[in-house]
């Protein structure tokens, strides 16, 4: 089976409210119970907010350390799924999964090594 990365893009800002957050989580709890149960999870886990992150950079001998987020934007990767998948038709069956239980958008990518 190939491997496939579904990462979750979640706009900048604070949590939403308790009243929208807390379905949400039910959701995405359920949602990862349904995936470990098929047997489709290799690793999963969200992220610290983006402004945790430091960037590394080379430039010549030296190493550059930046706080903060490679791209300043209006959202950023909160979490991700690495699953495994017969194909990208089934892959997506699960990110159309992810994205009604997480109300976000989705994106799929098969990792390199799969190609």
């Amino acid at each position: 089976m190939k491997q496939y990365l579904l990462s979750i893009y979640q706009p900048d800002g604070g949590s939403p409210p308790p009243e929208v957050l807390d379905p949400v989580l039910r959701a995405l709890a359920t949602l990862n119970a349904e995936l470990d149960a098929a047997g489709v999870t290799v690793f999963k886990d969200g992220l610290q907010p983006p402004e945790t992150a430091t960037v590394v950079r080379a430039k010549g001998d030296d190493i550059l350390l930046t706080d903060g987020p490679y791209v300043e934007g209006k959202e950023h990767i909160g979490g991700f799924w690495i699953i495994k998948a017969p194909d990208l038709d089934a892959a997506l069956e699960w990110a159309a999964k992810a994205a009604r239980a997480v109300t976000l958008p989705i994106e799929v990518r098969p990792l390199y090594s799969e190609a």
